[in-house]
């Protein structure tokens, strides 16, 4: 069921950018990384609003879990009314990343799999070809060699691997929220050490071709980041206009109660 939804698309959405667009593999992975990427852009830039969102309550959720840590239905009451008065969604931040997840795996089964690295997957690759499509058969096997890089294995040089580290780092920097303790920031600079490095383990241990789309998606996400950055900061600012106009509202109640 995965494969008949997600994973064969990709692989005849990368054979037919291969067939048209010079027939260059490389091209056919950063096309298709590329279409998904922005097609997940939405979902993302929510995902990042509402982390951010998140992180600058989490002060005012601390406090609040000091005044109530003996009284758990008080706070989890107290906790939903601060996240209702800031219209902030609590799985708002995970939501989207679920709903990524199967999307960024079939394109990774994709790639792997039309890069067909050994002859049992060159075997496996035609039966994931649509048959209605005509002529894409006839391209296989593809062309993997891209400079100094075959697609199909783990680059020699460990060039992509550094380029991955890298870039995944920046990317994950640029959307860690400032941290509003200490246990928040020993947190960021974990997953901040973390994240780029599992990419570049997998970047250097399976096809180069994978590197290439860690690399493309880094990329996008940077550029996206620096695009859409003002509506994080909109975001936020809204956030924090709806606390005080609930805590400017209380006051009024309660001034008008007591006169």
């Amino acid at each position: 069921m995965f494969d008949a939804i997600l994973v064969r698309p990709i692989i005849n959405m990368m054979l037919l950018a291969y067939k048209f667009l010079g027939q260059e593999t490389v091209v056919a992975v950063a096309v298709v990384t590329l279409l998904l990427r922005l097609a997940l852009t939405p979902l993302q830039l929510k995902q990042q609003q509402s982390t951010r969102r998140q992180a600058e309550f989490k002060p005012k959720l601390d406090e609040l879990q000091k005044k109530y840590k003996d009284d758990r239905e008080k706070l989890a009451q107290e906790q939903m009314r601060l996240y209702k008065e800031a219209g902030i969604n609590p799985l708002g931040g995970c939501l989207p990343a679920l709903i990524q997840l199967p999307l960024m795996i079939g394109l990774y089964q994709g790639i792997i799999r039309v890069l067909a690295a050994t002859p049992l997957q060159l075997l496996a690759l035609p039966q994931n070809i649509y048959r209605w499509i005509p002529s894409l058969s006839t391209l296989v096997p593809l062309k993997s060699q891209f400079l100094w890089l075959d697609l199909a294995i783990p680059d020699p040089l460990f060039i992509m691997p550094i380029l991955v580290v890298a870039t995944s780092w920046y990317y994950q920097k640029l959307l860690t929220p400032p941290a509003t303790d200490a246990q928040a920031e020993a947190m960021n600079k974990q997953m901040m050490l973390m994240m780029p490095l599992m990419n570049g383990f997998f970047a250097a241990t399976f096809a180069s071709g994978l590197a290439v789309y860690f690399l493309i998606t880094n990329l996008v996400g940077i550029l996206q980041y620096f695009l859409f950055r003002r509506s994080f900061a909109s975001g936020a600012a809204a956030a924090d206009a709806a606390t005080k106009s609930g805590a400017t509202g209380k006051s009024v109640k309660r001034a008008t109660s007591k006169s």
